[in-house]
């Protein structure tokens, strides 16, 4: 992405975490890049705990609007420790001045998990009076000041790997630490940056936008949004082809796949231009935006889901079993012949190559042997 010498400065005198300079040079950048009007920006601070920072990197890969228009027209990204140039006492003294003069102003945007073990001293971020400032002290802080609280990545609202088991440092999610307001959660391993920036732009326009009951917005979680109902793969799961490895033809949900529980508009958004997806890419959904992300049920990423732990799976189980086995006249009747043929060709092909896989050879389709004929 380029950005122009103008916009540069733009970005870079809406918000002190755009440089490391002093305050004592943000009048000439204002007066350089002729902004001259910041109402209706809104000032955000986006501290991160226990994180990756795939989230802010996610975020400022956003394409409609670009981060350059993002940060010039929507908000002022005024602390993100990944992308911004302060450090030491000048990017602390950022979150205490808006603290202080910015009361109810502002969007704390929460990354990554909070650890409040040995009471949170596995996650300091700077330095007050010489003395670490713990991670759990600041959400405190910064989030009794704001406006608004948004959970962004599926450790800041779940918990997610750090707080997987045995969760040594008792890493919470925000929604465990914030009680005096409303946290909006926005999941994902790392969410899809038009749900950061879509959340934001509306609390800045319209307010807290509508919330499911895990208090994810309803316009990218809701319940109509669920992956399995638009993957593209869907067509093998309903014709009881599925894939035993990785590369194989057919519906990933017997190597893991968490579409049918997963929430979310990534089958129909895509990422990269909506060029790719985790299903498209041969990965199955690993229910990124669920509570149960990573192992909250005692599964692997790469494991079917217990039936028992998530309500409606016993249901979908038993279909993919039963459709695995055998497939049912009305199932063939239904998809016609000729496609029933090719369901039956590649059934026999995954039979062959895991019969020949356990006999330490593969099995190669010869070139006159058609799918019909087989």
């Amino acid at each position: 992405m380029l950005i122009t010498r103008k916009k540069f400065l733009q970005i870079s005198a809406g918000s002190i975490a755009g440089i490391a300079l002093s305050n004592l040079w943000l009048p000439k950048l204002l007066h350089a890049a002729n902004v001259k009007n910041q109402k209706g920006r809104l000032p955000v601070i986006w501290f991160q705990a226990q994180a990756c920072s795939g989230c802010p990197v996610s975020f400022i890969n956003t394409e409609y609007p670009g981060i350059d228009e993002v940060l010039i027209e929507v908000i002022t990204l005024e602390f993100n420790p990944v992308i911004m140039g302060a450090q030491g006492d000048l990017a602390v003294g950022i979150i205490e001045d808006m603290i202080k003069n910015e009361r109810g102003n502002y969007i704390l945007v929460v990354d990554g998990s909070i650890p409040i073990h040995e009471d949170g001293l596995y996650c300091t971020v700077g330095e007050i009076n010489e003395k670490p400032v713990t991670a759990l002290e600041w959400i405190n802080k910064i989030s009794a000041n704001s406006m608004a609280v948004v959970a962004v990545g599926s450790c800041a609202t779940w918990g997610g790997i750090p707080a997987a088991p045995p969760n040594p440092t008792g890493a919470v999610p925000a929604s465990k630490i914030i009680k005096d307001k409303p946290v909006i959660n926005i999941p994902g391993c790392p969410p899809h940056p038009d749900w950061m920036v879509g959340t934001i732009v509306h609390v800045l326009k319209y307010g807290i936008p509508e919330l499911d009951s895990l208090s994810r917005p309803v316009m990218f979680f809701g319940p109509d949004k669920i992956v399995h109902d638009n993957c593209e793969l869907r067509q093998y799961f309903d014709t009881g082809i599925f894939a035993k490895d990785f590369g194989e033809v057919g519906c990933l949900y017997e190597l893991g796949c968490k579409g049918p529980v997963a929430h979310c508009d990534v089958s129909t958004r895509g990422w990269n231009s909506q060029v790719n997806w985790c299903n498209r890419s041969g990965g199955p959904c690993i229910g990124c935006t669920e509570p149960f992300f990573p192992g909250g049920t005692g599964s692997g990423l790469y494991e079917k889901l217990p039936a028992a732990e998530v309500p409606g799976l016993e249901k979908i189980n038993a279909n993919a079993n039963t459709i695995g086995i055998a497939l049912g006249g009305a199932v063939v009747a239904g998809i016609g012949a000729h496609a029933a043929a090719r369901i039956i060709a590649t059934k026999y092909r995954q039979h062959k190559e895991e019969k020949n896989r356990e006999k330490g050879t593969p099995y190669i389709l010869k070139e006159d042997e058609s799918e019909e004929e087989k």
